[in-house]
């Protein structure tokens, strides 16, 4: 029996590993596939600090020349593994929030305490679930807006996935965003497979993850307790406390 993981490539992998290691078997199903987008800032544009909330924006400036300029301004990153990952990445003053946008927003205004007239680069997916430039506008702190990198629905679970589920041979599913949850729901529509992906335990990394299946009619779900991937997986074996030979 399987855990399902939606997470998109290559991360999946490393919950893979992770789900291993707790006993678990990991069955991959991408929902949400990635495509780096080309790199168009203004040089001219001065900034005070660059804004991350995925390693999928260091994915994808990876594949082209990244701003010497860029990489000695202060990084706000949404969470530790997104920080490392701006480390490896050369980037040298790299800042970590808790793991969300709201910890975000408010790791950005402790560390820019005279905020008025600062300007902060938000590499950013082409579609993002929360607007940081709203939520810091009021507190004199621009936010320029640049896409690197776009997710797009896979429309269908891989065949190993579908027959799982078809078979029933998976005891739950991982969910890591709202717009990966929205791209499953409509892959396991399309596949005639929404009454039994949707009968299983869904665990989702938070309660705005979690809002989107409750709508499409899920009833057992469970929310980290904080928004990172240990604390997913430890609410995972909450729900499935004995793994090792089911």
């Amino acid at each position: 029996m399987s855990v399902l993981v939606t997470r998109p490539a290559p991360d999946n992998a490393i919950t893979a590993a992770a789900l291993s290691a707790r006993g678990f078997k990991p069955l991959l199903a991408p929902v949400l596939l990635f495509q780096a987008l080309p790199f168009r800032d203004d040089e001219a544009r001065a900034y005070d600090g660059v804004i991350l909330t995925s390693t999928n924006a260091l994915r994808a400036m990876a594949q082209q020349p990244m701003p010497r300029r860029l990489r000695d301004l202060p990084v706000f990153a949404v969470g530790e593994r997104t920080a490392q990952a701006a480390r490896e990445a050369s980037f040298t003053d790299v800042r970590s929030a808790d793991g969300d946008a709201v910890a975000l927003r408010d790791l950005i205004l402790a560390s820019l305490p005279q905020n008025a007239g600062k300007s902060l680069l938000y590499l950013s997916a082409a579609e993002i679930s929360r607007d940081l430039g709203k939520d810091l506008a009021p507190h004199g702190i621009a936010v320029i807006r640049l896409p690197v990198y776009r997710m797009t629905e896979a429309l269908e679970l891989p065949p190993t996935a579908s027959e799982a589920l078809a078979h029933h041979e998976v005891r739950a599913i991982l969910h890591y965003s709202r717009r990966s949850a929205l791209a499953f729901i409509k892959a396991v529509r399309l596949g005639g497979l929404e009454i039994s992906a949707l009968a299983l335990p869904q665990v989702c990394l938070s309660e705005l993850v979690a809002g989107v299946l409750r709508d499409a009619g899920a009833n057992r779900l469970a929310v980290a307790d904080a928004p990172h991937e240990p604390a997913l997986l430890d609410m995972l074996q909450r729900v499935l406390p004995r793994t090792g030979s089911h």
